[in-house]
């Protein structure tokens, strides 16, 4: 099955020219301003990571998260990496996946033999919602929930922390999903998060085999988790940042039409030629395959505004 990302800056550079500092890649949607790692202790990057270590990154991700006590807690490389091992959770059936969405899940599902659609049927095998949706932005609900394998994926979510339903992780079947690099800023770091039931999370861990999650990434994780205050203060400034892209689209004729704080998607007459018009002010948009009127932005840093505002 096709993976259709973001990302992809050195195509960009080879068909339009430029260096890569001449660039903003709004093609994802990372925080363009992430979390100040600060120093880290040798023994991060030189002994095998110990359980005192994750047991650190797990009670910062349970307070911060708000994680029901009889949930259970794993991280891991990234939440690709756990994307691509749950449907091995179940036996092979059918998935419902709404349209349109981040297409890694239907891959991943696809690859362990389960039949995907996104007309929702009867009674599904499992279920995947992105929460909120990517592109789209959309929100889920409790009753969208209760397939008997249910994945939600809050890698969006920490930008509006009420909307979580991690409060339901602890129903049969249930998995919540988290992810370090949207609202961190700090993907290359490779670090996710399942939360569920003990014995799925059980399976999950299993799968991973030991030391999943690098010294480095422990320690980061657990001291950008506890720093409750920058994570107020980014929630602000992303929606801020938000409406002032929105505010410069819709001068060049775009249509706001969905997207979230971090990133935002907007109906336009010609997806492909837009996407040229940025490139050619290097400027990294995103389209998708499925539809074109509709183009998808990140936020660029404070450096950016002023190249966003020639090109448009």
């Amino acid at each position: 099955m096709l993976r259709d990302h973001g990302g992809g800056l050195d195509a960009a550079i080879a068909q339009h020219g430029g260096a890569r500092d001449d660039w903003l890649d709004l093609s994802t949607g990372i925080n363009p301003l992430p979390y100040p790692v600060g120093a880290l202790d040798q023994g991060a990057w030189t002994a095998l990571p110990d359980r005192a270590a994750q047991n650190a990154l797990t009670r910062a991700a349970r307070s911060f998260w708000q994680v029901p006590d009889d949930a259970a807690i794993l991280a891991a490389p990234g939440a690709s990496s756990l994307i691509a091992r749950l449907p091995g959770l179940a036996k092979a059936g059918q998935v419902h996946i709404p349209a349109p969405t981040y297409n890694e899940h239907a891959a991943g599902f696809a690859a362990h033999g389960w039949t995907v659609t996104a007309k929702i049927p009867p009674c599904p095998d499992a279920r995947v919602i992105v929460h909120p949706n990517n592109p789209t932005g959309h929100f889920y609900g409790a009753d969208d929930l209760g397939a008997p394998l249910t994945v939600i994926d809050e890698s969006f979510c920490d930008i509006a922390p009420m909307r979580s339903l991690v409060a339901h992780a602890i129903r049969p079947g249930h998995i919540v999903l988290k992810s370090f690099g949207k609202f961190w800023g700090l993907a290359g770091l490779r670090l996710g998060f399942a939360i569920g039931p003990a014995p799925l999370i059980a399976q999950l861990q299993e799968m991973l085999g030991p030391w999943p999650v690098s010294g480095p990434a422990l320690a980061i994780g657990a001291r950008a988790l506890g720093d409750h205050p920058w994570a107020e203060a980014t929630r602000d400034r992303l929606a801020t940042d938000a409406a002032r892209l929105d505010r410069l689209m819709q001068g060049a004729g775009a249509e706001v039409t969905g997207g979230t704080a971090l990133f935002r998607l907007y109906r336009v007459d010609n997806a492909r030629h837009w996407q040229d018009r940025l490139a050619s002010h290097r400027i990294l948009g995103r389209i998708f395959p499925y539809a074109d009127d509709l183009i998808r932005l990140g936020l660029p840093a404070p450096h950016g505004w002023a190249q966003i505002e020639r090109a448009l």
